[in-house]
């Protein structure tokens, strides 16, 4: 699962992503690695894996990760193919959720490609490239689909009706995750065709120093903009976060951020939230081997929980055995929580829980 970093040139988008990058920002200890020049791995801060981690003292943590994706600088017309439109386009429908970086900052000396900062202007100009790109998607699949529904075919008419919604939606300039569908169209016709407009989205804010606390008037237009789309607003100095990561000891780290007043690096609340933003959610094993993090989509059964770690453990589920995170810590060891009889044996059809501390029993 992956989250691409979108917006015009010179908003911020690379030294974010090098913010991402450089692991001294976030915590004392936070690697990150490259895979690609412009696609990074990113360890998920999380306070409970630190927890666990003095509770249990093992050998070795292994944190949960989310991979970010600096997409390049969209330019008008990238649904056409100008600048490196294609490229962009194809891009970011491979990311599964947008971050979707708007310069709410004033500064002489950073040229803006439209020669004044209006975060909304850039936003309308990023949505309208994507939903043209969106809106030829649908009108290749109406023509297909209409052809059929003219025959009787009861689905290919649910379905016209559905593509017939998203075409009038782009047409008056809304992105298709502000369309409301019934959960059957979403499902059958929506979800496949994979839409750049559907994905789930963060508005990602970059102010000055001085609007990191509680940002500025570009961010509250920003979030009058968006409040249809059900899409999160984070206000990041992503010049400010730069600046931090150049620190070397913790420490000082610390020291800068409360200085500014934050109790965290904000690109800690931007990893949290991307991980948030593609609906997934955390499991733990804690032996003294190791501590990890496991992560799962929302709504995953015990078995399928299990297959993130080997498929062996999926195939051969035989039941999980969980502890609450609380419990875990309230009783401090996993003894002493089987002692006061708050592990709970679960089968198959268990939902698994953000934060479960969890052991398998398979057998194949």
């Amino acid at each position: 699962m992956k989250a691409g970093i979108v917006g015009l040139p010179n908003v911020g988008k690379s030294t974010l992503f090098n913010c991402l990058s450089n692991a001294k920002a976030q915590s004392a200890n936070f690697p990150f690695c490259t895979i690609e020049p412009n696609i990074g791995v990113v360890n998920v801060p999380d306070s409970r894996l630190e927890k666990l981690e003095s509770l249990v003292n093992p050998e070795r943590v292994v944190p949960a990760t989310v991979e970010i994706v600096d997409i390049a600088g969209l330019v008008k017309g990238a649904s056409k193919g100008e600048g490196l439109g294609n490229q962009f386009l194809g891009n970011i429908r491979e990311t599964d959720a947008i971050l979707h970086v708007l310069r709410c900052f004033e500064n002489e000396n950073i040229v803006h490609v439209d020669g004044s900062i209006d975060p909304i202007r850039d936003k309308e100009t990023i949505d309208m490239e994507l939903q043209l790109k969106d809106l030829e998607t649908a009108e290749k699949k109406l023509e297909k689909v209409k052809r059929a529904a003219r025959t009787g075919n009861k689905e290919a008419q649910k379905e016209e009706a559905a593509l017939l919604k998203v075409k009038q939606g782009l047409e008056a300039g809304k992105s298709i995750r502000a369309i409301t569908f019934t959960d059957d169209e979403r499902k059958d016709f929506i979800k496949p065709l994979q839409f750049i407009t559907d994905k789930p989205v963060m508005y990602v804010c970059n102010v000055d120093e001085g609007s990191a606390v509680s940002g500025n008037e570009h961010v509250e237009r920003v979030k009058e903009a968006v409040k249809e789309e059900d899409a999160e607003v984070l206000v990041l100095a992503v010049g400010t976060e730069a600046d931090i990561t150049e620190l070397d000891d913790y420490e000082e780290r610390q020291m800068f951020l409360q200085d500014i007043g934050l109790d965290e690096a904000g690109a800690a609340k931007l990893i949290r939230g991307a991980y948030k933003l593609l609906n997934l959610e955390t499991y733990f094993t804690a032996g003294v081997k190791e501590v990890r993090a496991w992560t799962f989509p929302k709504g995953a059964t015990a078995p399928q929980a299990a297959g993130v770690i080997h498929t062996d453990f999926e195939k051969g589920f035989i039941r999980a055995e969980v502890i609450a995170y609380d419990d875990f810590v309230h009783y401090g060891s996993e003894a002493k929580v089987k002692e006061a009889g708050k592990m709970r044996v679960e089968g198959k059809d268990y939902i698994v829980k953000d934060g479960d501390v969890m052991h398998f029993r398979f057998n194949v």
